[in-house]
């Protein structure tokens, strides 16, 4: 008999009332808006009365870099929450929200899996409460208002061609990417070269994750720099009196999300920036309230540690104030055999010395993440064709890295099988001896924030950029933002900008295409590579194994 499907397991979960999981961390009834029986989002009067609690302790759960071949980080993320609880410690679980465009693209869902996910999974991976819509709205507010006030007069001297603020939208489109708009004559305005991102890239969605109250949003709102006037004046949303409609739209959206694992772990699920092209992080609000209503509150950030985690600690740690107590660094036997070297179809087969050659990706991340002082530990998320002697080797080399690999069975056992996990990271997280610090000090120039953290981090020789863009961040510095940490957007799939450069490259150059200000998010986006703002679909799209049943139950999704 053929093992069920992510989705037929959810389907069957028995979930508990929502107030019965607010319950669970001490959250009334009353504090909580349903969005039906089984999700609701917890009211911001209830959370401005925990400012006063002290906060429990944050774990971290980051990669590898991905492979075709999976490693599954949220599968542990919530499975290492399910495991803490088992062990009698109030939990919590923090991630992010699933876009549309990658679900219907690559990835068809992103709730966890096996035995180790949050429900309700197809919930989850649609429409949930909105947010995105909301999102979404208010960024494409903000670019009808930019071409409205350019059509009736452009009091703000508004230079067309200096226009940065670009639509959105929650799918991957390549045809998209690059426009022209407001073709059709006098009626229609000005026509002009514009373009689409996805929504998880829009600076809206990075400020909605890093604001901590809506009138924090609403100054960050006014603070994004929508374009330039013909002497190179930044124009503010806030000019365009556009920042307070934006805000009513994401007056809901900015209140985190609860729902619950398969296990009925309280799991709030909020945001969702891109981990390549923004932070990857979940809001710091939902962070901030699972803190003061937890003991233990575990989140993720997206992609390997060289994105995802690099970004957790220079970016949504520094801004929040917060400090991780212990980093898990996921991995498994068959994406080290493709570090290694090994081509996916051959990933059956044993092949000890592909992982051991493949370990040097990972021994990287160990060592990247250790460099922000936090005590890491290694969770090998277990399949059914890893062998003992390749887990075995797993288990040698990080063992000479100074810390431990622990085989987990989450996916097939859920909770029960990452208790050993759950155990180390109580004892590291319980230790005195953490130090975290920031890769970088704000006052650091923005282009050398830029080159420590690819000489450091990826260990490339240098970064090339064109004079025009260093004399970009020069007027930013000069203009007051140089205290800002940097964002780089590259690929995932590599410690370089190349996607095809595997395992632990050295000696590399990081060529910087283009640099970008999120004045309102609070960081400069450094655009490295090929890397694109709006994806694109694959030759094989999830989307054509996704439908309804006979039943009209939705199928496809995983």
């Amino acid at each position: 008999m053929a093992p069920k499907t992510d989705i037929e397991i959810a389907r069957t979960a028995e979930k508990r009332p929502i107030q019965e999981i607010g319950a669970k961390l001490g959250i009334p009834p009353e504090a909580l808006l349903p969005y039906g029986h089984d999700k609701a989002k917890v009211t911001a009067d209830f959370i401005a009365g925990l400012e006063d609690r002290p906060e429990g302790r944050l774990i971290l759960v980051t990669a590898i870099n991905p492979t075709p071949a999976g490693e599954g980080k949220t599968t542990t993320t919530v499975g290492l929450g399910d495991g803490l609880a088992r062990l009698g410690h109030k939990t919590a679980i923090c991630i992010r929200e699933a876009s549309l465009g990658p679900c219907f693209g690559m990835k068809g869902g992103a709730a966890g899996g096996g035995y180790a996910q949050i429900v309700p999974m197809e919930d989850m991976n649609l429409h949930f409460t909105g947010d995105f819509h909301a999102i979404t709205a208010a960024h494409n507010l903000l670019a009808a208002m930019i071409d409205n006030h350019i059509y009736w007069g452009n009091a703000l001297g508004i230079d067309q061609r200096r226009v940065t603020w670009r639509r959105v939208m929650d799918m991957n489109d390549r045809a998209l990417r690059d426009i022209v708009c407001s073709l059709g004559g006098p009626s229609n305005g000005y026509p002009r070269e514009t373009g689409f991102d996805i929504t998880v890239a829009s600076e809206v969605m990075a400020i909605l994750c890093l604001a901590t109250d809506l009138a924090d949003l609403q100054r960050r709102l006014g603070e994004i720099i929508i374009g330039y006037t013909r002497d190179r004046t930044p124009v503010h949303a806030r000019e365009l009196k556009a920042d307070g409609a934006m805000t009513v739209l994401l007056r809901d959206a900015i209140q985190p999300n609860l729902v619950q694992t398969l296990e009925h772990t309280p799991a709030f699920v909020h945001g969702g920036p891109f981990a390549n092209i923004a932070h990857g992080c979940n809001s710091v609000i939902a962070t901030r309230t699972a803190l003061r209503l937890a003991d233990y509150v575990v989140t993720e950030a997206g992609f390997g540690a060289d994105l995802g985690a690099e970004k957790f600690m220079n970016i949504k740690c520094r801004k929040a104030g917060l400090a991780p107590a212990a980093v898990v660094v996921v991995a498994t036997v068959k994406a080290l055999k493709m570090n290694g070297g090994v081509a996916k179809d051959d990933l059956k087969a044993e092949n000890v010395a592909a992982v051991r050659t493949g370990c040097a990706n990972l021994g990287r991340h160990i060592e990247n993440v250790r460099s922000f002082g936090v005590p890491t530990v290694v969770a090998i998320n277990h399949f059914a064709g890893d062998t003992e002697a390749e887990i075995a080797a797993v288990q040698d080399y990080v063992r000479g890295q100074g810390t431990e690999a622990i085989l987990c069975r989450h996916w097939a056992e859920g909770g029960a099988g990452i208790e050993p996990l759950a155990r180390k990271v109580v004892a590291l997280a319980e230790t005195d001896h953490h130090s975290f610090a920031p890769l970088y000090p704000d006052e650091m120039g923005l282009f050398h924030k830029i080159e420590t953290i690819a000489r450091r981090i990826y260990r490339a020789d240098h970064v090339v950029a064109d004079q025009k863009i260093r004399d970009q961040l020069t007027a930013w510095e000069e203009a007051g933002y140089g205290h800002l940490p940097v964002c780089m957007a590259k690929t995932q799939y590599s410690f370089s900008t190349d996607p095809e450069l595997i395992g632990a490259p050295e000696g590399f150059d990081v060529p910087v295409r283009e640099v970008r200000l999120a004045a309102g998010a609070g960081f400069v986006v450094a655009i490295c590579g090929r890397i694109m703002t709006m994806p694109g679909l694959p030759p094989e799209p999830a989307a054509h194994s996704i439908g309804l049943n006979a039943e009209g139950q939705i199928e496809g999704l995983f």
